[in-house]
């Protein structure tokens, strides 16, 4: 009985460091290549397929926000607190050679923490060259945010989000 309660015991040493070794070479194959403080951007196809990863456009101009990937577009949401709302930023810039597009139609729809939608038509300043809206809204709580950059017809979307 005692050989048979040794056997057990090793057999379980055995594979427990068995499956340590594996989870450890599995971790060694797969690094975490993604750099740390860097938000994860989600690239998307005219097909319809997304994936999130860190981006592959390390040279793209990045202000701190969230960054979408789609088709031949750069696009980048930053939201700014502000006292009495908040301030909504949003980039278009060609993906080939990050250049700023300014003569795009952008709208956003928001769904407010309650479930409502809000539409904002963005406006583009062209010192700063994004697009610009101020959402007056204090509720605190998560924004869910579908951008649309409507480029002489070719339409560019990104889904964002923040919290007040």
């Amino acid at each position: 009985m005692k050989s048979l309660k040794s056997g057990l015991v090793i057999l379980g040493s055995v594979g427990l460091i068995f499956l340590g070794a594996c989870s450890n070479s599995d971790q060694a194959a797969k690094p975490d290549s993604s750099p740390k403080g860097a938000e994860p951007t989600e690239s998307a196809s005219p097909s319809g397929a997304a994936k999130t990863s860190p981006s592959s456009h390390g040279d793209a101009p990045q202000k701190g926000g969230q960054v979408v990937e789609t088709g031949k577009y750069h696009l980048e949401f930053v939201p700014e607190k502000e006292d009495k709302g908040v301030h909504l930023d949003f980039y278009v810039l060609n993906d080939a050679n990050h250049q700023a597009i300014p003569n795009a139609k952008v709208t956003g729809q928001i769904q407010l923490p309650n479930g409502t939608e809000k539409s904002l038509n963005f406006t583009y300043d062209a010192d700063g060259k994004h697009y610009t809206v101020f959402f007056p809204e204090k509720t605190p709580g998560q924004y869910q945010v579908k951008m649309t950059a409507d480029v002489n017809g070719d339409k560019a979307n990104g889904r964002f989000n923040f919290n007040q």
